[in-house]
């Protein structure tokens, strides 16, 4: 079972992601109106170059619906100047957001998503770069039973070890448990780049339903499975681009991400065991104790296929040559790998978050509460 998983795993990652686009599965004109929201905070280096692949979709019914919270915020504008700059485009700057639960994300978009116009909404965050075909894929995969579309994250080239960090970690790590999810039928999504039916949504309360939650995400994902729809994987990444980061920046990012899914699902106290060092240690202890074969060669001839592994699966989901040499990778590879415990244990030390502008205590079952100073 566990090779027939892995052999599906290998065919969805050469197969379904990077396809060529193809014929649309319905005329370009009667495509479905698509609503996207997106929620800025700040500016990077690379906000102005992302925000505008969103304003050149080749696409025949769509609105860009900017957030930003703050008037001060230096994200105002960037969006005025590219509001000016394509006047065509239907887009609109909502500033303010509405307080309507602890989540800042949602309450940054509820303005745009009361505003929006279309019976599809796609949540995109700031740091996402697409291409000009991008949501053609995600209308595409949206069939007659299906509710959520949702890419892939990974990361596009960018210089320095700590983009080669955080392209080693969404190309290997990540998708192998991700795509391993969706193969097998498990609900696994990110909000990074969602295309879903806003009245579905609508049925589950909303946005406002999702407010109480730092994992909003996945929350929104749940609701739409309840109600009997499927989901759909795009055959484009969501491309982060992210124009800041760092080693600390990825590191935080991966203990935030932890500590949330140890409150959402008690079975990620599991999850340690699934990273490549310790599970080749279990491993090598078995076949010693079972079958007496040294262990510490076991271990290493189990390292050494799992690195092998993950870089033709790396390969995969770049679909093309990469940007740094096998040297790069294989330091990065054993950074991450032995990044993972050290994560784990800090996310289970303190149970409390930083994100955005705030601070929040998570409790069992993914609500949390904001920490106010005093």
């Amino acid at each position: 079972m566990k090779h027939q998983t892995k052999q599906m795993y290998f065919i969805t990652v050469r197969l379904h992601l990077h396809k060529k686009r193809s014929e649309v599965k319905q005329p370009f004109v009667q495509m479905a109106g698509v609503s996207l929201l997106k929620p800025l905070k700040g500016v990077d280096p690379n906000l102005i170059s992302n925000l505008e692949t969103f304003f050149t979709l080749d696409y025949p019914k769509y609105e860009v619906l900017l957030c930003v919270q703050d008037q001060d915020d230096p994200a105002v504008d960037v969006c005025k100047k590219l509001l000016g700059k394509y006047p065509n485009v239907d887009a609109r700057l909502f500033i303010g957001g509405k307080k309507v639960g602890i989540n800042p994300k949602i309450n940054n978009l509820m303005p745009g998503y009361e505003g929006a116009k279309y019976g599809l909404v796609w949540i995109c965050d700031s740091g996402i770069r697409v291409k000009p075909d991008t949501l053609t894929d995600l209308t595409n995969q949206m069939t007659e039973k299906v509710g959520l579309v949702h890419g892939l994250p990974y990361v596009a080239d960018r210089q320095g070890f700590a983009a080669t960090l955080e392209q080693v970690y969404f190309g290997t790590s990540h998708p192998r448990s991700y795509i391993s999810a969706n193969v097998t039928g498990i609900k696994c999504v990110t909000g990074m780049s969602c295309l879903m039916r806003k009245d579905v949504l609508d049925q589950a309360g909303g946005l406002v339903a999702f407010a109480q939650y730092i994992a909003e995400d996945y929350f929104m994902a749940k609701a739409i499975a309840d109600r009997g729809w499927r989901f759909s994987m795009a055959t484009q990444v969501a491309l982060q681009n992210s124009g800041s980061y760092s080693i600390g920046q990825f590191q935080s990012r991966m203990i935030r991400w932890t500590k949330l899914r140890i409150n959402m699902l008690p079975g990620t106290v599991l999850e340690p065991v699934s990273e490549c060092f310790l599970a080749s240690l279990i491993i090598g202890w078995a076949a010693h104790y079972v079958f007496r074969w040294d262990m510490m060669v076991f271990f290493m001839c189990h390292c050494l296929a799992w690195f092998i592994s993950d870089y033709i699966q790396l390969t995969g989901v770049q679909g093309g040559p990469l940007s740094f040499s096998k040297l790069d990778f294989a330091v990065a590879w054993f950074i991450r790998e032995s990044m993972a415990v050290q994560i784990f244990l800090s996310a289970l030390w303190d149970p409390t978050i930083s994100w955005r502008t705030g601070r929040y205590r998570l409790r069992c079952g993914g609500t949390a509460e904001e920490i106010l100073d005093v």
